[in-house]
C-alpha cells in the first residue's frame, strides 16, 4: 500500500487514513458521518483483474456521474509512505512508487499523491471538489485507493475503494467513507448528506459491477 507525501499541499481534514480503521462505523472522526457498503461482483482472477484495472482508471467516479479532470500526479519522486493494516495500524514503507500508467484517453491512472478535480451533480446538488489520492494498494488479491478532500467541496472527508479476491474465489468491491458537512445546506438538512452518499455508492457499484452492465 502506498501513500503520497503531501509536500505540495494537504487535505482539509485531520483523520487521514481513517477509512482503513476497523471501527470506522462505530467511531468515525468527529462531526462526520460514516458509511460502508460491500458487494459481491463475481468470482475468479479475471474478474478481479478487470475490476481492479477499472478502479485504478477512475471508472468508479465516472460511473457515479462525476467528470474527472485536471489529473495532476504528485511532483517529484514518490515513495511508499505510511500505510495501514486491516486493524488500521500504520505499516512501514516498502518500495518506490511504480511508473505512471495511462488509460486509453491518456489520463494518468490513480497514483499516490495525485490531485484531481471532479465536477458533477449528485441528487441534483453540486458535487464539485478538489481531491487527493491518500494511498494506493496493488497486491495479488487486493487493489484499491483512498481519496481525501482538499477543498471546494460541500463536504470534507475521505472515501476508499477496494476490490478483493478472496480465498473462496469470490470477488468483492467495498467502499468506505466519512463525510463532515461543510456547505450550509448539508449542515441544515442532515438527511441530504446520507442521501448523497447512498447515490454515490450506487453509482460506484454500477461502474464496477458486471451485474449493472447493459448491452450497447
Amino acid at each position: 500500500m502506498r501513500r503520497g507525501n503531501f509536500q505540495d499541499g494537504t487535505v482539509d481534514y485531520a483523520a487521514v487514513g481513517a477509512t482503513q480503521a476497523h471501527d470506522l462505523m462505530g467511531y468515525p472522526p468527529e462531526h462526520s458521518v460514516p458509511a460502508e457498503a460491500s458487494w459481491r461482483i463475481g468470482s475468479g482472477e479475471e474478474r478481479f483483474t478487470t475490476s481492479g484495472e477499472a478502479l485504478l482508471s477512475w471508472t468508479a467516479l465516472r460511473g457515479a456521474g462525476l467528470a474527472v479532470s485536471d489529473v495532476r500526479p504528485a511532483a517529484g519522486p514518490m515513495y511508499s509512505g505510511v500505510s495501514f493494516d486491516a486493524d488500521g495500524a500504520p505499516v512501514v514503507p516498502s518500495r518506490l512508487e511504480a511508473d505512471q500508467r495511462f488509460d486509453a484517453d491518456g489520463t494518468p491512472y490513480v497514483s499516490a499523491g495525485t490531485t484531481i478535480r471532479v465536477h458533477g451533480r449528485v441528487g441534483g446538488l453540486s458535487a464539485d471538489a478538489e481531491l487527493r489520492v491518500i494511498f494506493v494498494t496493488e497486491e495479488p488479491r487486493r487493489i484499491g485507493f483512498a481519496l481525501g478532500t482538499v477543498g471546494d467541496s460541500a463536504v470534507s472527508g475521505e472515501e476508499s475503494f477496494v476490490v478483493e479476491w478472496y480465498d473462496n474465489d469470490e470477488v468483492w468491491f467495498t467502499v468506505r467513507a466519512f463525510d463532515r458537512p461543510v456547505s450550509a445546506l448539508y449542515r441544515l438538512v442532515p438527511p441530504l448528506l446520507k442521501r448523497r452518499r447512498r447515490e454515490l455508492f450506487q453509482g460506484y457499484l454500477r461502474a464496477i459491477s458486471p451485474l449493472y452492465t447493459t448491452p450497447a
